[in-house]
């Protein structure tokens, strides 16, 4: 698999080819899940087409807050994109250091097995300040794909098996919500215990991913990692800055602390690891 970021330049260079990528825009608003679409229609990169995180990118019900989709939908959602793996993909979203576009990315390359997805990084403030130029309202739709992927589920860890796990558990989340000082939410502030905190927003300097040595010498380390966060998207930020690092990928716990903290059942613990 290639190198999972592409820097502003490269795609314009690429989208000008005989081979351009297709880019997927994921811009997303957890306050108003409609507003990402609004602010596609009204400037993105020529050629873009809109992936919903909440539409396109998880379930409507299931575990936790933002359930991976089902196989046949997602598929069903990639085929309608055009997608096939002889097109390079590249995705991209505009806050937080790409969390949607993280999700996207992780569930294209690695869920799905797509084989070239690159995100951008930097996101659309990159593309603008390189010069990029921005287009407005809808595309004419793609030609439909025939791709039938197929899925691979070793990268993902399930409720129980999470509870049963001597693997590390690096939480996404910042710090303040891993150490139970605050939960905006989820029906209870904490972590699961014995949980370590990477805060996603370490991965970056100045809204660009961090050189992968130093990613190396920051993530944390264990022989079995398992990513999770609050709803199983900004853990995707995290599995993404190990692949940078060159790192074996730890298993996504999709339903992460809105998940575990809806069973009344699970132990919680507050303030740093170790503390309760």
């Amino acid at each position: 698999m290639s190198f999972p970021l592409i820097q502003a330049a490269e795609l314009h260079d690429a989208l000008a080819s005989d081979h351009p990528p297709l880019v997927l825009d994921c811009r997303f608003r957890l306050m108003d899940p409609g507003e990402g679409h609004a602010l596609w229609r009204q400037g993105h990169i020529p050629g873009s087409h809109y992936l919903s995180l909440d539409e396109d990118l998880s379930a409507r019900q299931g575990g936790g807050r933002h359930p991976l989709p089902s196989k046949m939908a997602f598929s069903a959602t990639l085929r309608r994109l055009g997608l096939s793996p002889e097109r390079p993909v590249v995705v991209l979203d505009d806050m937080g250091g790409q969390l949607a576009a993280a999700r996207a990315w992780w569930m294209l390359a690695h869920w799905a097995g797509h084989p070239a997805v690159r995100l951008l990084d930097g996101g659309l403030a990159a593309w603008t300040a390189s010069g990029g130029v921005l287009q407005s309202g809808d595309v004419p739709q793609p030609e439909p794909s025939a791709w039938q992927p197929l899925f691979n589920d070793a990268g993902l860890i399930a409720l129980d098996d999470v509870a049963q796990s001597t693997a590390l558990k690096v939480d996404a989340r910042a710090g303040e919500r891993f150490r139970g000082e605050v939960e905006p939410l989820d029906p209870r502030p904490g972590h699961i215990p014995g949980a370590v905190n990477r805060p996603c927003s370490e991965n970056l300097v100045d809204g660009c991913f961090k050189e992968p040595a130093q990613l190396d010498r920051e993530l944390p380390v264990a022989d079995e990692v398992i990513a999770y966060c609050g709803s199983g998207v900004t853990a995707c930020h995290n599995l993404l800055a190990y692949e940078v690092a060159g790192r074996p990928l730890p298993r996504l716990y999709v339903g992460s602390w809105s998940e575990w903290s809806s069973d009344p059942a699970r132990p919680a613990e507050l303030g740093e690891p170790g503390h309760s």
